[in-house]
């Protein structure tokens, strides 16, 4: 489903929308063509090509589309539905505003599958779902580097509360793509289920090439069960396949800034918190409040580099 410039727009009730994983599978696989495609975006961005120029319908770029995408929406409801797998991303909210997600059934173990992709849009309310995925259950973005500096649209004012995750990489995901700006985000009231599959609560992630910034970060008061890694990451050098793919065209870093996590449960984790920041733009201000596992598998709590003003009570 694509929506672009819609308003008022709501799609409620006990209905199930669901994809054939079978026809995307072939598509998971990033064959030569695939990578070349990536390539060539990267650098028709960098020299501001048209948007409409950039083609990429061919037989081999294999660019799998988002389940629902909300494309500079406003006034928009999901209420009540079910969605079973996705191609991509389960619901991209891009560009948009006045969005409300909620008692929305997400199972979709595909590839890339996150559950919720807010990027460049504000004043979105993820409440009473439940997210059963192959990636982030929610991940909030804002854009990749040139498009994204020039809209200049940061995500901001995104609230999530009541939310149960099964299954999900990440609780919350922030980033890569943050190029336009993420602030104020608040996460409070959700429990990842015992058994599920999870790398962290909380991860923040950006790269040498996003710029933009992240900060007025808030979550609380969650109940999980044993993370593959721990409660809290951020890295700040996330390049994924992009590191070989293309070059640094330029640089811009990542002020990352005023994160709050408080009143969380966890069972076994590596560690508890794990921040790269880079020495000339150090992560700042991290609180942890009331923030206790019942394992911690490796001997150090809290692996920090370039921090400035962390806090543990």
């Amino acid at each position: 489903m694509y929506a672009y410039g819609c308003k008022n727009v709501a799609i409620t009730g006990q209905g199930e929308l669901k994809a054939k994983l079978d026809i995307w599978k072939i598509w998971y696989k990033r064959p030569s063509g695939h990578m070349n495609s990536l390539k060539r975006l990267y650098y028709m961005a960098a020299e501001d090509v048209p948007v409409e120029q950039r083609n990429m319908v061919n037989d081999s770029a294999n660019f799998r589309p988002h389940f629902i995408q909300l494309n500079r929406c406003e006034n928009i409801l999901l209420d009540g539905i079910t969605i079973t797998h996705s191609p991509f991303w389960v619901i991209h909210p891009y560009l948009s505003k006045n969005v409300v997600i909620r008692n929305v059934n997400v199972f979709a173990h595909g590839h890339n599958n996150d559950g919720v992709d807010p990027e460049m849009s504000q004043n979105v309310l993820i409440e009473n779902c439940t997210f059963d995925q192959g990636d982030d259950a929610i991940a909030v973005k804002s854009g990749s580097n040139w498009d994204a500096w020039k809209l200049n649209t940061p995500s901001k004012n995104i609230v999530m509360r009541n939310c149960t995750i099964k299954n999900g990489h990440q609780l919350l995901a922030v980033g890569s793509e943050l190029s336009g700006g993420i602030e104020n985000v608040w996460l409070n009231n959700c429990t990842v289920a015992p058994g599920a599959k999870m790398f962290h609560l909380v991860f923040i992630k950006t790269n040498e090439r996003r710029g933009g910034y992240v900060k007025n970060i808030i979550v609380e008061n969650i109940v999980a069960d044993k993370m593959d890694e721990g409660v809290l990451g951020i890295e700040t050098d996330v390049l994924y396949q992009w590191r070989d793919l293309v070059p640094t065209l330029v640089k811009k870093t990542t002020p990352i800034s005023d994160i709050t996590l408080k009143n969380i449960e966890a069972g076994s984790v590596k560690f508890v918190s794990h921040i790269q920041g880079q020495a000339n733009q150090p992560v700042q201000n991290v609180v942890l409040k009331n923030v206790s596992v019942t394992q911690q598998r490796e001997a150090q709590k809290h692996g920090h580099e370039n921090v400035v003003g962390f806090r543990e009570e």
